[in-house]
């Protein structure tokens, strides 16, 4: 299958409506033949791989490379990123292409400073429009991704222009490259960056457009975690594959894979349930769910026997006011957690294998951490992590909001589609306008598995359906994932900028499929 085939599917594609069997919180999905009836919990449909999978924790785990300014402009770093082709070996002795910033999957790793702008220019020499997001990011309207603000490619002839930017709405089209600003008035913090172009971020992402971007600051810098090589991003992602190695995508995903694209090889860092040897210490790890749908209910094996322990230090937002032990970790697309594994618990010659039990068969296998040597550690965590951290308490007059996530019928149509407030996405539809400094109380409620994003603002989960928040919400967030026929409620704050930013669905299929709304800060 090529890698644009879903290029020419303009704006009106998004709200096609979905072929499912309503009111009942289980569908079934037309158009694809022999698929079954979907449990309430399941977040997506397995797309089968014609590659030969290859053997678990066969191959080291690479870490992205790191990128460097190219210069400065005033206070601010620039950076150089070209979105274009690249060509890699994922799957052993096979060439997969991917779209990836500077060529790679994961793009490069920005490391940045609080306080401290930096500047971002894209140059797209892909085939085919797109938008990079800051995931996690306080930043100016202008620079915020949204998905109508188009990057044409360099090389785009009159004809391909029309057809590229029909459905765009009045959105900011730039071509060959496009800047933005970032600047970094926020905490340390694990942010991501990647496509977010309207329609189309599922296939793009996909295909590699995706790379961390990571936030220090001097409160963070003066505690006694693990740093250099023992602080390590995992972006974990599921992917499936063509027997020449390309990447398998369906064609029309939002026909035959309405409810998410889920992939049968496990990727970490873009390499197959890969291998890392560790030793006996203490290593900080920054997990990321990059998965299009997969949800992660993570757990560490010891391959002899017993269990390992996560000590969650930060979340979506940066560092949480003090540590928490987890035996697991439930993570939903967009959501991240930073964790210390303490190594020294596990002898020399240990094997601890991170594992999935949301999944099944080979997917429960995530990535495996083998003990080598012994080490020494000067390492340690702290009671108290971040001062700074507020506890939003809920007031009396503050606004109250409801965003209700669901699949909607459709007008005079024995069909459904995903929405918000039952109504698909538009440009120009506006669902709330918070006054920028403000506190407000926000009910999100769901029929199925949607991870809700909120651009610009970070919020506090304080319940779920009338009981106290889970320990996984703990902290900052800008995504929470909202269970089948659960209301969450957060107080989301708003700082930053004026302007138009977005909350949507974080299941990339949903979101490309009109789960997408735009509030206003006033």
């Amino acid at each position: 299958m090529s890698p644009s085939a879903n290029s020419s599917r303009s704006a009106p594609g998004r709200r096609a409506f979905l072929g499912l069997a309503g009111g009942t919180g289980a569908a079934i999905t037309l158009g694809a033949a022999g698929y079954s009836r979907l449990a309430p919990a399941s977040t997506g449909r397995v797309l089968t791989s014609t590659a030969p999978v290859p053997v678990p924790f066969a191959v080291s785990l690479p870490v992205p490379p790191t990128a460097r300014p190219a210069r400065s402009e005033g206070r601010a770093d620039v950076y150089e990123l070209e979105q274009r082709e690249g060509r890699v070996e994922i799957l052993p002795g096979l060439t997969t292409t991917v779209w990836g910033y500077d060529g790679i999957f994961p793009g490069p790793t920005i490391a940045a400073r609080s306080g401290h702008p930096v500047r971002v220019r894209v140059h797209n020499s892909l085939t085919v429009p797109t938008v990079t997001h800051l995931h996690g990011g306080v930043t100016p309207p202008e620079s915020d991704g949204y998905p109508t603000d188009l990057l044409l490619p360099t090389r785009c002839a009159p004809g391909q222009t029309r057809d590229h930017t029909q459905g765009a709405h009045g959105g900011d089209i730039t071509t060959a490259y496009r800047t933005y600003d970032y600047p970094m008035a926020q905490q340390s913090a694990t942010l991501w960056y990647h496509d977010h172009r309207m329609d189309h971020s599922a296939p793009q992402v996909w295909r590699g457009l995706a790379g961390f971007f990571l936030i220090t600051d001097d409160e963070e810098d003066k505690l006694p975690l693990p740093r250099g090589d023992r602080d390590v991003p995992l972006m974990l992602c599921d992917r499936s594959f063509n027997e020449d190695g390309s990447f398998r995508y369906p064609d029309h995903a939002h026909d035959d894979f309405p409810d998410g694209v889920l992939g049968d090889v496990q990727l970490v860092n873009g390499t197959p349930w890969p291998l890392l040897e560790v030793s006996g210490c203490r290593y900080r790890f920054r997990l990321l769910n990059g998965s299009n749908a997969r949800r992660y209910q993570l757990r560490l094996d010891v391959e002899s026997g017993g269990r390992g322990r996560f000590t969650q230090i930060g979340s979506d937002g940066g560092l949480l006011p003090a540590p928490q032990n987890l035996d697991s970790i439930d993570m939903a697309p967009g959501e991240r957690f930073d964790v210390i594994v303490d190594f020294a618990d596990h002898p020399v010659g240990s094997r601890l294998i991170l594992r999935n039990t949301a999944a099944e068969g080979r997917m429960r296998d995530v990535m495996r951490f083998d003990v080598v040597r012994a080490a020494k550690d000067a390492t340690r965590v702290p009671d108290r992590l971040s001062t700074r951290y507020e506890d939003l308490t809920p007031t009396t007059g503050i606004p109250v909001r409801a965003f209700d996530f669901r699949r909607t019928s459709a007008d005079g149509e024995d069909r459904q589609m995903w929405t918000i407030n039952g109504e698909p996405f538009h440009p120009d539809t506006v669902l709330a306008r918070p006054r920028l400094g403000s506190i407000e109380r926000w009910r999100i409620s769901s029929d199925f598995h949607h991870p809700v994003h909120v651009h610009l603002a970070q919020f506090q989960v304080i319940a779920r359906g009338n009981r106290p928040p889970a320990a996984k919400d703990a902290g900052w967030k800008d995504t929470v994932d909202v269970r089948p026929y659960e209301v969450v409620e957060a107080l989301v704050r708003f700082t930053g900028y004026l302007g138009r930013y977005m909350i949507h669905c974080h299941n990339l299929e949903h979101e490309d499929m009109a789960m997408m709304g735009n509030f206003q800060t006033v």
